[in-house]
């Protein structure tokens, strides 16, 4: 990136990365994991599904591989297919703890990233990737399996009361106060 405007530009894509991770998506699973029970939380629709368990350690681990690591530097020290055996229950808490970690180390390392680095070509998961490519695809990938999370909430639990739907305009009821 050059210039003032790139800049701009690119630490605009790195806080809306943030405040997506940290202000729309990682509330809502917390919304959903408060709603279910140890037993549920690692239910499993089939034996080739996964449970809101798992994708939480999945979440984790992704989140730390493609920003912590990818885009901060940090060491790689992901296990995978850890997060897919895993059968639970763990210690209450435990899953969505590991990805409050991950969510905050990632908000970290975004907090000072240089937008100017984006463009800069990493290592992740044996790739050659920028940035911009490591940053996207993890709020990417987190949105997808935050959506998995609401699905499956939504199975055992029903309606989830995101929105205020009075006044006609739905208000987002997941979300701090807007400043």
């Amino acid at each position: 990136m050059t210039g003032a405007h790139d800049a701009g530009v690119g630490r605009a894509f790195i806080e809306e990365s943030r405040r997506q991770l940290t202000e729309d998506h990682l509330p809502r699973i917390a919304r959903c994991v408060e709603k279910l029970t140890d037993d549920e939380i690692w239910w499993r629709p089939s034996a080739e599904s996964n449970s809101v368990g798992n994708l939480l350690l999945h979440l984790a681990g992704n989140l730390r591989q493609w920003v912590v690591s990818g885009v901060g530097g940090e060491p790689d020290q992901r296990v995978r297919q850890a997060e897919f055996d895993e059968r639970g229950p763990l210690p209450p808490g435990a899953a969505i703890g590991k990805l409050r970690t991950s969510v905050t180390d990632a908000d970290r390392v975004l907090s000072t990233a240089d937008p100017g680095a984006l463009l800069t070509e990493r290592m992740v998961q044996g790739r050659s990737v920028t940035g911009l490519y490591a940053l996207y695809h993890a709020v990417e990938h987190f949105s997808m399996h935050t959506g998995q999370i609401i699905l499956l909430t939504k199975m055992r639990k029903g309606d989830l009361g995101f929105y205020d739907l009075s006044g006609g305009v739905p208000k987002p009821q997941w979300r701090r106060p807007q400043r």
